[in-house]
């Protein structure tokens, strides 16, 4: 099921590091009504996945994503920038068709 959602090498590090970091067992990535564009991203970390999650295994942590979210995120790269003002994880959405300025909402 990883082939849903890309994840770089450095994306994978970062996202690994996080988990042990907050002592988390998933990450958590999921699409919420709001933002400027009509949807947002939001992470979390979590011990415990619901029924209705799609559990995607890579290579050193657990990235659930439930159904609804999956439908929006599929064929997504997730990848991890670090340039000299900070770093952030940038994701490149097929299925967005529209998205804010500073990246953080999206439109379908």
């Amino acid at each position: 099921m990883t082939n849903l959602i890309t994840i770089t090498e450095g994306a994978n590090a970062h996202l690994t590091e996080l988990s042990k970091e907050y002592n988390k067992k998933y990450v958590r990535l999921e699409v919420k009504g709001g933002g400027c564009a009509g949807f947002k991203y939001e992470w979390s970390f979590e011990d415990d996945k619901d029924n209705n999650d799609e559990v995607l295994d890579y290579k050193n942590f657990t990235l659930l994503i439930d159904t609804f979210s999956i439908l929006m995120l599929a064929g997504m790269t997730i990848e991890y920038k670090k340039e000299i003002f900070g770093s952030f994880l940038e994701l490149t959405n097929p299925n967005a068709t529209s998205t804010c300025g500073c990246g953080e909402s999206f439109g379908t």
